[in-house]
């Protein structure tokens, strides 16, 4: 019989849980934290056409990233293991740092049957693809994830990437009419973690070309992003282009606001995050996956 770790809340998580009211729902939340790679788990990722991950560059920087493959591309050989059957494109901006071993957060989304599963651990390259070690796996509620079924396309190539330091027009409009985004932070110690945010489209507020916001709403009360930015400011986030595979990555950092002036700008809002931006890569086509269009979530304010 395997052993489990018995998980553990950090110090900047527990904080925002107290400063929420919310560390009894929060402890209950442990329960659902495991080491290991459960089977109906691994049933779950060996599905997927997409998975969703994120990591520091290097540099002191995180990005949010997207591989793809058909379903099989990932497996859990092992309760402890993750491999990954692909590799981040040239123009992807973490196509250096996962050529190497790195603290990566992962999360496997399933549009569809609105179902997720989120795994932490550390990646390394093997045989033109990864393979995590995994040290945290849980899954979340199906909140505010948009219905959608993927089409796979195999004339698909990724673009050269373009790079700049703030949103241009096209880009600010697509933040504004996105319903999904894709956020990696990590704790003061490197630990990182990719999540999930989803609303109706014009949920994120683009407030200047280098600065957004969004709502935080009600969720599982663990707060595993806010709580690594109570310790790290940096964070990555990806605006996936469900129609065109192009991606948008951004860099920067994030702060908190518990303002009742803050939330009320956001329909259905506990608390707002801002984020200013450092950097943003957009890659076009770096999916080869065409989606259909969304059903909204029943729980989108």
């Amino acid at each position: 019989m395997t052993s489990q770790r018995h998980p553990s809340y950090h110090r900047g998580e527990r904080a925002v849980q107290a400063r929420a009211g919310l560390l009894d729902q929060a402890a209950f939340g442990l329960n659902g934290i495991r080491s290991t790679i459960p089977e109906v788990a691994a049933g779950f990722l060996a599905g997927q056409h997409v998975v969703f991950l994120g990591a520091d560059d290097g540099g002191g920087r995180l990005w949010t990233t997207m591989l793809t493959g058909e379903p099989g591309f990932l497996r859990a050989p092992d309760s402890r293991t993750l491999t990954v059957a692909a590799a981040p494109a040239e123009a992807d901006p973490l196509a250096e740092a996962l050529s190497r071993r790195v603290e990566v957060g992962v999360i496997a989304v399933e549009p569809g049957t609105r179902r997720r599963m989120r795994i932490n651990g550390v990646a390394r390259p093997r045989d033109g693809g990864l393979v995590v070690e995994v040290e945290q796996v849980f899954a979340n509620c199906p909140k505010y994830i948009q219905k959608r079924e993927p089409t796979p396309r195999a004339d698909v190539v990724p673009g050269a990437g373009r790079s700049a330091s703030v949103l241009s027009d096209e880009q600010r409009h697509r933040v504004t009419t996105a319903d999904t985004f894709f956020v990696t932070t990590a704790s003061d110690e490197g630990k990182v973690d990719t999540s999930h945010r989803g609303g109706n489209p014009g949920f994120v507020h683009v407030l200047s070309e280098d600065r957004l916001e969004w709502p935080d709403y009600t969720g599982n009360a663990m707060f595993l992003t806010l709580g690594n930015l109570e310790l790290r400011p940096d964070a990555g986030l990806l605006f996936p282009d469900w129609e065109t595979g192009t991606s948008l990555h951004l860099t920067g950092t994030a702060a908190v606001d518990w303002s009742a002036r803050g939330a009320a700008r956001h329909r259905g809002a506990q608390r707002v995050v801002r984020f200013d931006i450092a950097g943003v890569v957009e890659v076009p086509a770096l999916s080869p996956l065409r989606w259909s269009a969304p059903a909204y979530s029943r729980f989108n304010p």
